[in-house]
């Protein structure tokens, strides 16, 4: 029976496993399966003898299984396996743990003495025995194909699958050697020429030397094969979704001579930075095309974007349009708000009626706000989720600005882009995207980089408190708030937890001010154990402090930021929800508990909280992190440097793109799988070219039967609505 990649599981390998597969792995067709790729390879070429395992490594071999019993254990429920293999090199004990005695008997049996099998696992050593520890296991079904599978093994590279508990690594792969051979045509993105060209192999010769190598040199040329199809597919369907949005016809939002942006612009109090310039001349263009204009713009934190965004809700206001920005919280909606109104002054103020709308709000002030979006009155609104609301209707919705895109899901920003016909959409990010992510993600977007800083900022200077090695620091980092305080300026202090002992198993010392040791669990410091600790601090216990956190009271939470905003509050401390958007010039100090456990990004948008006014700022990155991990690693980078693009390029490199390409941000469910952004960068960007080559000549892909085959399968109905929520 021949199978194509849209075969049913159940059809080709039964119900019952089929099952079993769907339930371990989400997959349900043939096609699914094979895009399950290995995560490595067993090279048998390179089996280790037994006498020359390396302690700490990870190894394979083949031996043959001498002894296996199974026993409860004495100190805790469960019980184990203890199997003993060999080959004429040595001996090595395995050790296997289960729920309860029968299931450790039934491993017992299956490695009886006598039976052999490839054998890998993590070296260890245990009571001067060689030990591996629940290693992955694949037995030869008899005495007769041990052999000629041992011999096989001797040439083939094993492939080692992301497995679960339900579906080992051997399992999958046995179903995948039991399904390839039937699989008939695999449908080719590449055009014949181009493939030829680009020295890539056929799709189907692809899979099978991924899935089945004959030697180690057959795998690169298909990860290399395939990796261009992935990103193939994935920039033909940016391209594609871009070409449709310059297919719809928008609405030309064109500023008049005299009109309320000239007006704005001459109450401006200082010049625009260069790229202010730059990218507000590319918005005002956009905004008069034929086509929704969908432009990422991307600046360092405290670089303007809220002012290039407002200058764009001025132009479209002339023409009556209306402008509303989403932003991620309330606090930073009200931020924006009040930043917007003292903006345009007592003038033009009341000509546009900056409105706020959150779902935290009373529900007449909510609806004498709705009632002024509706009648098309409010022509700025700012809100969070509230804006999202079917209740909420829009006279005439001419652009949607969405602040700090990243933490918003692509069903919400197109539940706004819904109210309005075919509106402009401006996205705004103060987390610095590297060229390829850019590419990758947000492909279908024009994007502008605002990179100079406005004249007048003092500055920030960073450094890291290690207590690792300086448990003695984390009593003068208080000291040094004091002092900032003392000059009659103002300290922020972020936690990674409002409260630790709603998540950590054992109870902390509040009233410790240096620390004690961390459990694994979760960070030491939360908003409610620093406020608690703090009082017995004989300066910054005195001084006017104050706690802001996500759970508090909308009205709560408002008061506390404006109190801070009025120099009414010494310290605040607070929990990231002051990440983005607030600004509060007398804020000098910024200090991060258990900064190894927030993100590059992150660490960078925090200290951008300070220095934004006169006052020099500093930023204090407190670390129990040991030198030298990954942890301090990211830490150490944010501290040295201020340059948002270069931390973007460090964060990419020491944590991959996972985060960075997950569902939210591409809207492609199957994310990336082979590709990596950073590694494969030129091809990527070849990936472009090439898809602009075959779309320029072919929008429809009707000659380009293979990849228009691929691109549906990869990128269903709904994955291409996500791409256009972006």
């Amino acid at each position: 029976m021949v199978f194509s990649l849209d075969t049913s599981l159940a059809e080709a390998i039964g119900p019952a496993t089929a099952k079993k597969v769907e339930r371990a792995f989400g997959m349900t067709t043939v096609g699914e399966m094979l895009a399950h790729y290995p995560r490595r390879y067993a090279d048998p070429a390179e089996l280790t003898p037994i006498r020359d395992l390396p302690v700490g490594e990870t190894v394979t071999i083949v031996a043959e299984v001498l002894s296996s019993s199974a026993r409860e254990m004495r100190n805790r429920n469960g019980a184990m396996t203890d199997v003993i293999i060999g080959d004429e090199h040595g001996r090595v004990s395995l050790t296997f743990f289960a729920k309860n005695i029968k299931q450790a008997r039934w491993r017992a049996n299956e490695m009886r003495p006598g039976r052999r099998g490839v054998f890998s696992g993590k070296v260890g050593m245990y009571n001067d025995t060689t030990q591996f520890a629940h290693p992955q296991v694949e037995l030869f079904d008899d005495e007769e194909s041990a052999q000629a599978r041992a011999d096989d093994r001797a040439h083939r590279p094993i492939p080692i699958y992301p497995a679960t508990s339900a579906v080992s690594s051997q399992q999958f792969r046995e179903l995948v050697e039991r399904v390839l051979p039937d699989v008939g045509d695999v449908p080719d993105p590449l055009p014949d020429e181009i493939r030829v060209r680009e020295g890539l192999l056929e799709a189907r010769t692809a899979l099978v030397q991924l899935h089945r190598p004959q030697a180690r040199n057959d795998v690169d040329p298909a990860v290399r094969t395939l990796r261009m199809h992935e990103a193939l597919v994935l920039q033909t369907a940016l391209l594609q979704q871009r070409a449709a949005v310059r297919s719809l016809n928008a609405t030309p939002r064109q500023a008049k001579p005299g009109g309320l942006l000239e007006r704005f612009d001459a109450m401006l109090p200082y010049t625009l930075t260069a790229d202010q310039q730059t990218v507000g001349d590319q918005i005002a263009t956009d905004l008069t095309g034929a086509w929704p204009m969908n432009r990422l713009v991307q600046g360092e934190v405290g670089s303007g974007k809220t002012l290039v965004a407002l200058r764009a809700m001025l132009q479209v206001a002339e023409s009556g349009g209306q402008a509303a920005l989403i932003a991620p919280t309330e606090v930073l909606a009200s931020q924006h708000l009040r930043s917007i109104t003292k903006m345009l002054g007592p003038d033009l103020a009341p000509l546009l009626m900056p409105t706020l709308l959150t779902g935290q709000m009373s529900a007449p002030a909510r609806r004498k706000a709705a009632l002024r979006v509706a009648a098309g009155q409010a022509l700025i609104v700012v809100g969070t989720h509230a804006l999202l609301g079917e209740k909420t209707t829009f006279a005439d919705l001419g652009l949607v600005v969405v602040d700090e895109q990243h933490r918003f899901g692509v069903e919400q920003r197109e539940a706004l882009r819904a109210k309005g016909s075919s509106p402009h959409a401006l996205v705004l990010t103060a987390t610095p995207i590297p060229r390829t992510v850019a590419m990758t993600v947000f492909g279908d977007l024009d994007t502008s980089v605002i990179r100079t800083m406005p004249a007048g900022r003092a500055g920030i200077e960073s450094f890291v408190a290690p207590l690792a090695e300086h448990p003695d620091w984390f009593r003068r980092v208080w000291d040094r708030a004091a002092e900032e305080i003392a000059q009659k300026r103002q300290v922020f202090a972020v936690c990674a937890a409002i409260d630790t002992t709603k998540k950590a198993a054992g109870e902390e010392d509040e009233a410790a001010l240096v620390p004690t040791e961390e459990g694994a669990s979760g960070p030491r410091w939360g908003v409610v154990q620093l406020d608690a600790a703090l009082e017995t601090h004989p300066t910054v216990g005195t001084l006017r402090r104050a706690v802001l956190h996500g759970k508090m009271p909308s009205e709560t939470k408002d008061a506390v930021m404006q109190a801070f905003a009025r120099g009414e509050i010494d310290l605040l401390i607070a929990t990231t929800v002051i990440e983005v958007g607030v600004d509060v010039p007398n804020a000098s100090t910024m200090i991060v508990l258990d900064a190894d456990r927030f993100g590059v990004s992150q660490l960078h948008q925090l200290r951008g909280r300070v220095g934004r006014g006169e006052v020099p700022g500093l930023c204090l990155l407190v670390t129990e992190a040991e030198a030298g991990s990954l942890a301090r690693e990211r830490v150490d980078a944010v501290a040295a440097t201020l340059d948002g693009f270069a931390l973007a390029e460090v964060d990419l490199e020491l944590r991959g793109e996972g985060d960075v390409l997950g569902s939210t941000q591409s809207g492609v469910r199957s994310s990336l799988k082979l590709l990596r952004v950073v590694k494969d960068s030129k091809l990527i960007a070849r990936a472009r070219e090439l898809a602009e080559g075959i779309l320029e000549g072919d929008p429809q892909l009707a000659a380009h039967a293979g990849l228009r085959e691929v691109i549906a399968r990869r990128v269903t109905e709904d994955d291409r609505a996500a791409l256009a929520k972006n």
